[in-house]
């Protein structure tokens, strides 16, 4: 998708990352694994929920943090898209509640996205499309989750909490969007079916035909549609299951370490899911010049890719300090041991 008629890209930002963490060490310990569990994925420490979080407060917070950034009155938002695979309600809206705690008139319309990892950069793609066609104002499109693994699942090393709101529009750019190109396939490699509590997944099928197909093509897709290479980026962002198939599928297609260096969080955070490739775009915006350019490229089990090609404007400087960067929610960091975390994560049932 190509719009030269209207540039459209991101007005705002914010992101929230929960407190709590758990070191990867702590949850090998307790299945008795021999290995270097933390080493093997490059991830030492998850981002868990509090007891009263979930993905609406999470996407809540980080609506308000991008609201505030920019000075944004909430009541211009003509649509509120939030992605994710874990919304709090099988039937009924998490946009709803986002749009009521942040202020947004009646209005809006409202949808929530699933597409695994990717349901907030699907999000993101719809706000761009109705922004661009005169339909609404300002869009808000956020990837949040509370993500789940079954106890002494691989998955549990690595599934975390967190999200990330973008507010997108037509002016006042702070990053522009110039190109978006997605690639989708029918690809089983993970799934959860109704009214499961922990999520399947074909661990053969992760990498390859999975993550590294998928990502690699959405990716060359966009660069051949704009004409660009690697080396006319700054920064790149990949989606982040775990801490090296990112830098793995960066060197495949030509990127350095150094250019996925600042939206590289997992290993710090964890797996946030639909909040994992915005949260790693929010930790690059948080440092990035004006004229420099993003690629950013994300990945939803099932399966599919978004691409997207970002130009940075000169008014990131004015609202860059306003709201909590990923680094100090990073920086802020209360560690619990495994008890409190399957409390946490409610993984005591009855």
């Amino acid at each position: 998708m190509r719009g030269d008629h209207l540039a459209v890209g991101i007005v705002s930002y914010g992101v929230y990352i929960p407190r709590y963490r758990i070191k990867v060490d702590e949850i090998a310990r307790v299945w008795g694994e021999v290995e270097d569990v933390a080493r093997s994925l490059n991830v030492y420490e998850k981002a868990v929920p509090d007891l009263d979080e979930d993905t609406a407060t999470i996407a809540v917070e980080a609506a308000r943090n991008a609201i505030y950034r920019a000075n944004i009155d909430p009541r211009r938002i003509g649509a509120i898209y939030t992605g994710s695979e874990s919304h709090p309600y099988a039937v009924k809206p998490t946009g709803t509640i986002v749009g009521e705690a942040i202020g947004c008139s009646h209005s809006h319309t409202v949808a929530d996205m699933e597409f695994a990892c990717k349901a907030g950069t699907a999000a993101l793609q719809a706000c761009m499309g109705l922004v661009r066609s005169g339909m609404i104002d300002l869009g808000l499109a956020i990837g949040a989750d509370v993500s789940q693994g079954a106890p002494g699942d691989a998955l549990e090393y690595t599934a975390a909490a967190g999200g990330a709101a973008y507010v997108v529009g037509a002016g006042d750019l702070i990053a522009e969007i110039e190109g978006t190109y997605s690639f989708t396939t029918d690809t089983p490699d993970f799934w959860r079916r109704e009214g499961m509590p922990y999520p399947e997944h074909g661990g053969r099928f992760t990498g390859e035909p999975a993550y590294f197909k998928h990502v690699t093509s959405a990716a060359r897709g966009l660069m051949e549609m704009l004409g660009k290479k690697p080396e006319d980026y700054d920064y790149a962002v990949f989606h982040q299951p775990n801490g090296k198939f990112p830098v793995r599928v960066a060197a495949k297609l030509g990127f350095t370490k150094e250019q996925i260096a600042p939206g590289l969080v997992v290993p710090l955070i964890g797996n946030t899911y639909s909040g994992s490739t915005l949260i790693g775009l929010a930790a690059t915006l948080d440092q990035a010049r004006p004229g420099e350019r993003i690629f950013v490229t994300s990945f939803g089990s099932g399966a599919g890719s978004d691409a997207f090609s970002i130009v940075v404007t000169d008014r990131i400087n004015d609202i860059r300090d306003s709201a909590p960067s990923v680094r100090d929610y990073i920086a802020i960091a209360e560690y619990i041991d495994y008890a409190r975390y399957a409390k946490h994560k409610g993984k005591l049932r009855l």
